[in-house]
């Protein structure tokens, strides 16, 4: 790993998970810096204390001419560089950078760089699989799991990392093997003046990519990039050169790439369209990085989903119920209905609402018209969902998760699903959407 020339100050801003991972790898670098967080007692602060103590840290109002001593500020991404300490420190000549900047730079071996609005975690967890399956040493984290800097080391030959579009706002030049970005609908628009914003900082993670992997149903997904950029394609429907997708024959689905079928999707333990499109994705940028077919079809077969997302948790009364509790978009909470809905033989009865981030929900009223049978909605924005929807299927208000699944499992009919997907963030009432989803599973074991 080559050395970071340290003869210049920095600050690490923001003292989370990625800024703890940036403290240790500066320390481990030998530069000069210090850090500072908005928050009085930021969560790693004790840490930094403790393992630490010669670091400056400062907490509380971000100060401009403290920031204007260094000479790059590392940002966390859960503070938008539109903030205005950040802005004026810009202003006069501070380089805004982040942890995964700086990794792109210490990186030895290829990038595959996965962002999206949905699907990430679960593309990014395949793809990890799929290489370790076929004998690569290789590392994954990102937003997920391992923060990137720490995943830094001269054995590995493969990095496989989530990238947020908070992360890509500081990323300047990410270089990857093979980038993509799976899908792109509202979210964050709490932080983001609009789509067009948002859509520009997800983008980032095509910059210096040598390949790159485009969703062919999604028109958001595709980058403007230059001729010699080597592309790739998935999508739902045939394939073709260079395109993977589905094939069907007697009736059969299979995932497919050329003119040639690779896995009846049947074979596949999860469930719904938007998860045959997340195995597609995971196939293609496999592929772009030269994973052996035979180790990438047999991650598939084995691949149960991941908690929370889609995930089945029990069955009572021919009623299967799903958790989908990382469904804190319309987008992804879009897919899990779709793709769930055309997957079942009967209704699904739908438990939605939490924070929706200022989302528009109306492009969930056409989709829970055809495939469910009730909604039954929750938390802070509950009734701008009940208005959205309208009169599109029958309605229940209730106060609390566990009344939500007694209200499902009275209204369910066998053959029926109850599918969480809340399109909305947890926090209004949870500690996070994990806690959401246990507890949902919770309340599904109780049920008589």
């Amino acid at each position: 790993m080559s050395l970071i020339a340290s003869d210049q100050f920095r600050i690490v801003v923001g003292l989370g998970k990625s800024g703890m991972s940036l403290v240790r790898f500066l320390a481990q670098q030998g530069v000069r810096f210090a850090v500072a967080d908005t928050r009085a007692n930021p969560p790693e602060l004790e840490t930094l204390k403790r393992d630490y103590p010669q670091v400056e840290v400062r907490c509380g109002e971000l100060d401009v001419d403290f920031l204007c001593r260094a000479s790059e500020l590392y940002v966390s991404p859960g503070l938008a560089v539109s903030t205005p300490a950040l802005a004026e420190a810009a202003a006069r000549g501070v380089k805004l950078s982040g942890d995964i900047d700086l990794f792109a730079r210490h990186a030895k071996a290829p990038i595959v760089a996965i962002t999206g609005s949905n699907a990430k975690s679960t593309v990014t967890t395949l793809v990890g699989e799929m290489a370790a399956a076929a004998g690569k040493r290789v590392a994954v984290g990102g937003n997920l799991g391992t923060p990137a800097l720490d995943l830094l080391a001269d054995d590995v030959e493969l990095y496989v990392l989530e990238l947020s579009s908070f992360q890509l706002e500081t990323t300047d030049q990410l270089n990857a093997e093979v980038a993509t970005c799976l899908n792109i609908s509202e979210d964050h628009m709490d932080r983001y003046s609009g789509l067009p914003a948002y859509h520009l900082a997800k983008h980032r993670i095509f910059r210096g990519a040598r390949q790159v992997v485009i969703n062919r149903d999604d028109a958001l997904s595709r980058p403007l990039i230059a001729d010699q950029v080597t592309c790739w394609e998935f999508g739902l429907g045939k394939p073709d050169f260079k395109r993977f997708g589905l094939l069907e024959e007697n009736g059969e689905k299979s995932l497919a790439f050329r003119f040639e079928a690779l896995l009846p999707v049947s074979e596949l333990k999860i469930r719904g369209a938007h998860n045959q499109s997340n195995a597609l994705a995971a196939l293609a940028l496999g592929h772009a990085v030269g994973l052996p077919m035979e180790a990438m079809l047999a991650t598939l077969r084995q691949f149960t989903g991941l908690p929370h997302r889609c995930q089945w948790v029990g069955e009572r009364a021919g009623v299967n119920y799903y958790d989908d509790s990382k469904a804190t978009n319309v987008g992804a909470a879009l897919a899990a209905i779709e793709g769930l809905g055309a997957d079942i033989a009967g209704k699904l009865v739908l438990i939605a609402g939490g924070d929706g981030k200022g989302a528009d929900f109306s492009a969930l009223k056409a989709p829970v018209a055809r495939f469910c049978r009730a909604v039954v909605l929750l938390g802070r924005d509950a009734q701008r969902l009940a208005d959205t929807l309208g009169d599109a299927v029958p309605q229940v208000r209730v106060a609390s998760l566990e009344d939500a699944v007694q209200r499902c499992s009275d209204l369910a009919e066998a053959g029926d699903a109850v599918l969480l997907s809340p399109a909305c963030a947890s926090l209004d009432m949870f500690k996070n959407f994990e806690e959401r989803g246990r507890l949902f599973a919770q309340a599904v074991e109780g049920l008589v």
